[in-house]
């Protein structure tokens, strides 16, 4: 029997539970099969969730995520479950857009990188947070 692609993957082509924090969840890379060609990943998370950690009432976002990928990308199933598992978890916006960037760097080591949260207003005021690797891009 042949191995597939897939059979590098925990996630992909493998049924599997949601994390149920950022800290269980496991993000997975591929190498990069042009690495020395400066190209743009674009990801968007429309749907994603957390808590006030004030409150306890739900946060919505729209999450993008903007990248230049080094020698691996990631791998898009093991992200949308990272992503997921911030739905109970409680942090200020800011908090979560930074954990994301240092997270995702850590997993891919991309040569840039820019998160971005549009997150949905509360008390009548949106509030946009980003933050990039390396500082200052």
């Amino acid at each position: 029997m042949s191995s597939g692609p897939s059979d590098d993957f925990s996630l992909l082509g493998h049924e599997s539970r949601l994390p149920a924090s950022p800290e269980e969840a496991k993000l997975e890379t591929f190498p990069n099969k042009s690495p020395d060609r400066a190209y743009t990943i674009d990801l968007d998370c429309p749907e994603f969730s957390s808590l006030c950690p004030v409150t306890g009432q739900p946060d919505t976002a729209h999450m993008h995520i903007s990248y230049v990928p080094a020698e691996s990308c990631l791998e898009t199933k093991a992200l949308k479950y990272y992503l997921a598992s911030f739905r109970n978890q409680p942090a200020f916006n800011e908090e979560i857009v930074n954990r994301i960037l240092d997270d995702l760097v850590a997993a891919a080591r991309p040569a840039r990188m820019t998160v971005v949260g549009e997150f949905s207003p509360r008390g009548g005021i949106s509030l946009t947070a980003s933050a990039s690797y390396p500082e200052g891009e």
